[in-house]
């Protein structure tokens, strides 16, 4: 007697985003900003805020953010007012202004125990991890927006890559400005990254006369 070959039976498992909200992750408004800054301040953690700051500043992936090293952003005893880096997805560079509020806490994180003789403008805290790892780093974005009273999974570490050019978009309708921003190699990238639709399209072109 024969026995047919039957399909193995597997445990059927949840899927993997079951309960999670995935797609596009939104922008930070500036009262949110100002209310993370405010709560970083007054806890006086000083990593978090550099790292918050900077990271809307240099409007960074997650992947090259953790990664940069001192001498990045830092010569001559200061802190550099624009950086250029090498974007590892792209493997081309892309520049980032840092504001003053930056470079202060910038400079008040370098002046940690932790950060004498480091390489990294992130140290990981263990001796075989040269920086924080993205998943940390997204670990503390989560930690940031609960703070405030937002809902973690509506936001992510490309919600800090995307505040300062949907707010440059807003005021300015430059799709252009941030694309080279962003370090875009394609202007549909950026349209995409932005979520612009025609209506907002209409609405710049309503605001030009001719």
């Amino acid at each position: 007697m024969t026995i047919a070959n039957l399909p193995a039976i597997r445990t059927c498992r949840p899927a993997w985003n079951k309960g999670r909200v995935v797609g596009q992750k939104r922008p930070l408004m500036p009262r949110h900003v100002w209310a993370i800054r405010v709560r970083l301040e007054i806890a006086e953690n000083h990593r978090d805020l550099a790292l918050f700051n900077l990271a809307i500043d240099s409007k960074l992936r997650g992947c090259d953010l953790v990664k940069l090293k001192v001498a990045d952003i830092y010569a001559s005893g200061q802190v550099k007012e624009r950086a250029s880096i090498i974007q590892s997805k792209t493997q081309r560079p892309v520049r980032f202004e840092i504001t003053e509020g930056t470079r202060k806490s910038i400079l008040r994180w370098m002046q940690e125990p932790l950060m004498v003789g480091s390489e990294f403008l992130w140290p990981g805290r263990f001796h075989e991890r040269l920086h924080i790892s993205t998943r940390q780093y997204a670990r503390l974005v989560r930690e940031w927006v609960k703070s405030i009273g937002l809902d973690p999974t509506s936001f992510g570490t490309h919600s800090m890559r995307r505040t300062k050019v949907a707010h440059i978009y807003r005021k300015t309708g430059n799709l252009r400005a941030v694309q080279l921003l962003l370090g875009h190699t394609k202007m549909e990238s950026t349209v995409r990254y932005l979520g612009v639709e025609l209506e907002d399209a209409l609405t710049i072109s309503e605001a030009v006369e001719i």
